[in-house]
């Protein structure tokens, strides 16, 4: 995997979302945000995310009936089995953290990059999740200056609970810390 001059990432499935609009100017990537997902709630087989972040959902599910309309995406999204499916360029603002405030800087989408992990507030992540995601960190840090990693809660936190209790915060940061010492840094 490598990040291209453009935000998009090498070897990994590429699905456009029109959920996305250009980075105002003079913010600079510095921030990843982690939230989880499954389309429906607790639901983690099928192509319901990719539905909703292509504003393709099925009317037929009562569930997408409730909610119709609303326009989101996130830059990638790591299945359960490891895989990484990228939406939006990493140069364009993905539609993932709504009102947000971090550090005092509101509107977190225009300075970050949102990583979508399949999942919910009450499963586990799987060790295919975490290890994509440290890949996905370490290229992503190559080329953004990455200052924080945070959880959706963190920037939302009267209106979110994602990545949730079952996300392995130590778990993720110690795996990210040796694949560091292992490349050198």
């Amino acid at each position: 995997m490598k990040v291209d001059e453009a935000g998009y990432l090498s070897d990994v499935q590429f699905i456009s979302s029109p959920n996305c609009d250009e980075r105002p100017l003079g913010h600079e990537i510095n921030l990843l945000v982690i939230h989880n997902i499954s389309m429906p709630p607790d639901i983690f087989e099928g192509d319901g995310v990719i539905d909703l972040f292509t504003n393709q959902l099925n009317s037929d599910v009562s569930y997408y009936e409730s909610i119709r309309g609303l326009r989101v995406s996130a830059h990638f999204f790591v299945r359960r089995n490891g895989e990484i499916i990228q939406f939006v360029s990493c140069g364009k603002r993905a539609w993932h953290a709504g009102k947000s405030c971090w550090k005092g800087k509101a509107c977190c989408n225009d300075f970050s990059i949102g990583v979508e992990m399949e999942g919910s507030d009450t499963t586990p992540f799987t060790d295919s999740q975490y290890i994509a995601l440290v890949s996905l960190t370490m290229e992503l840090s190559k080329v953004y200056p990455i200052a924080d990693i945070i959880g959706h809660s963190d920037i939302a936190p009267k209106r979110k609970t994602d990545p949730g209790p079952y996300f392995d915060w130590c778990h993720y940061q110690e795996a990210l810390h040796l694949a560091k010492l292992r490349a050198g840094g």
